[in-house]
């Protein structure tokens, strides 16, 4: 029998991107901040000049999609990360931006055959989102987690 896990021993051949919304910029800088700390403490080489890591910046979540379409074919990657915030409002706008992103994405991830990270946080609140990118916790740490551990997953399938 064959057990494959993701490792977090070997991070420095990983090849990373990072799409990340500009809307809520308050919340996502947040969110990068974690995300790049917890790349940096595993080894993952995310200085300037590093060929390992990309950051592409939209002015939405919506536009996560197409941005992470677009830079696949820019670059082997083996793992993306989407970071985005989208915040309840009095208008049914939220839940059609929060479906297309998310749907969009995940289409991107599977025709692409690479693990995208969906890092969108969806909140009710502002409050909410400000706790969950880093007064409380910062999930923008648990995405970077997530990347390494599927990207070194997939690179060893494929």
């Amino acid at each position: 029998m064959a057990i494959y896990e993701g490792s977090f021993t070997d991070t420095t051949s990983l090849k990373i991107g990072i799409v990340i919304a500009r809307f809520n910029d308050l919340i996502t800088t947040k969110l990068l901040s974690g995300c790049l700390d917890c790349l940096k403490r595993h080894g993952v080489d995310i200085s300037e000049s590093s060929n390992n890591l990309d950051i592409v910046w939209v002015p939405g979540s919506l536009e996560l999609p197409i941005a992470a379409k677009s830079i696949i074919k820019k670059s082997k990657y083996d793992v993306l990360i989407t970071l985005g915030a989208v915040i309840k409002g009095d208008t049914s706008h939220y839940d059609v931006v929060v479906s297309e992103a998310s749907k969009g994405i995940t289409k991107v991830s599977y025709e692409n055959n690479i693990p995208i990270i969906f890092g969108v946080l969806t909140t009710d609140t502002i409050q909410q989102a400000l706790e969950r990118s880093g007064i409380k916790n910062n999930l923008g740490w648990n995405y970077a987690l997530q990347a390494i551990e599927m990207g070194s997953l997939i690179k060893s399938l494929n």
